[in-house]
């Protein structure tokens, strides 16, 4: 006991020299605040408006006059051409010969979402934070963990739930015999809500953690819109920056001292009556 309340006297006297100081400090003007290094800004600004190394990506985004269908969001700024657009609302298209009817026809409602997935990954110039290497022959980079938002996994997975399909993961394991996807032998067609159980599981786990299941909301700043009014402007361009400045390090539970007293109370609850 003794040692623990030594601990909090210490921690209570570090905190209190702490907003001592900060609060006898003066303000600092702008041109005296802390700032990114070149080196850092400029390794900062190589995440934004860019195109991955992959099979159908512009070398670098730019207006396109016209996109079709679901993909026009991204026509004032794409990664992708009119004609990547076209191929993306096909059934079955050139883009990767992978047929989204596998097992059956995909009801419409949900389909629009992995049309609207395919439009994000080709024509999104706000995804570099998430390039990663790829091990495939068909492309160099991919995205990994792209904090989606809350409402857009719960809505495809909501929309999806009676679609059927014969596996998890869609980037591997197929029968490509044919030229086109086909399950593998011995699987079986269930309902999404069967192999996806929550809308976690799906965003997740279907591209290979391509996407990450996040509880932000869209405008928030913190997620990655599948869905957005072009009219008011690209939300994602905002979030890109944030996590290429280094947003993606801040502390889940609060401040430092914060975490240390959470411990120091699970040590000795009591310590609540000394504060």
């Amino acid at each position: 006991m003794a040692a623990t309340l030594a601990l909090v006297g210490l921690f209570l006297a570090w905190s209190s020299g702490t907003a001592a100081t900060a609060s006898e400090s003066p303000s600092e003007s702008p041109s005296e605040s802390p700032s990114e290094s070149p080196s850092e800004l400029s390794a900062s600004e190589s995440l934004l408006n860019v195109c991955m190394d992959a099979k159908h990506h512009k070398t670098a985004p730019g207006p396109e006059g016209k996109l079709y269908g679901q993909c026009s969001l991204w026509k004032d700024n794409a990664c992708c051409t009119a004609n990547t657009t076209l191929e993306a609302h096909r059934d079955q298209s050139f883009l990767y010969g992978f047929n989204w009817d596998h097992c059956g026809a995909m009801p419409e409602k949900c389909k629009r979402h992995f049309i609207q997935d395919t439009c994000l990954y080709e024509c999104s110039p706000n995804l570099g934070p998430w390039i990663d290497q790829a091990d495939n022959s068909w492309r160099k980079e991919r995205v990994l963990h792209v904090p989606l938002c809350r409402e857009d996994c719960e809505q495809w997975w909501e929309d999806c739930q009676d679609a059927f399909t014969c596996k998890a993961n869609w980037h591997k394991g197929w029968d490509w015999s044919s030229g086109s996807n086909r399950c593998p032998t011995g699987s079986l067609c269930q309902r999404f809500r069967y192999v996806f159980p929550t809308a976690a599981d799906l965003c997740q786990r279907i591209w290979s953690n391509s996407y990450r299941y996040t509880e932000f909301h869209r405008g928030s700043g913190r997620c990655i819109q599948m869905w957005f009014d072009p009219s008011r402007g690209n939300p994602n361009s905002d979030v890109a920056r944030y996590y290429a400045l280094g947003g993606a390090a801040d502390a889940p539970g609060g401040p430092p001292e914060i975490l240390l007293l959470s411990i120091l109370f699970l040590l000795n609850p009591n310590l609540l009556s000394l504060l």
